[in-house]
C-alpha cells in the first residue's frame, strides 16, 4: 500500500467515525425531545446548513426504538472529535433536562 492509499484510508475512516459521532448526537437529541439542528445552530450560529448533520438526523429512530445514550457517552464522543462548542451547548441542555 502506498502513501496515497494509506492517506485515503485514514481520511475515509475519520469520515465514518465523524458520521457516527453525528448520529450519536442526533439520536441523543431525539431521545431527549430536542431538535438536533437547533442545538447544533446554538453551538455554531454562523455555520450554514450541514449536510452531514442532516444525514445523521435522517438516520435517527424514534426514542422508543433507540437504546439510551448516556449523557457522558455523548460528551465523551464530542470531546474526542474536538467539538467543544457543541459539548458546551449539550451540557447546558443536560442541566435544563435535569431540572
Amino acid at each position: 500500500m502506498n502513501n496515497k492509499e494509506v492517506e485515503e484510508r485514514i481520511i475515509s475512516n475519520y469520515q465514518k467515525d465523524e458520521n457516527m459521532m453525528i448520529l450519536v448526537f442526533a439520536q441523543w437529541c431525539v431521545n431527549n425531545d430536542l431538535d438536533p439542528a437547533e442545538i447544533y445552530k446554538k453551538a455554531y450560529p454562523d455555520q450554514g446548513a450541514n449536510p452531514a448533520l442532516q444525514q445523521g438526523i435522517d438516520l435517527t429512530v424514534s426514542k422508543e426504538e433507540s437504546e439510551e445514550i448516556p449523557d457522558s457517552t455523548l460528551l465523551g464522543v464530542l470531546s474526542l472529535f474536538g467539538n467543544s462548542d457543541l459539548a458546551i451547548v449539550v451540557s447546558e441542555e443536560i442541566s435544563k433536562l435535569k431540572r
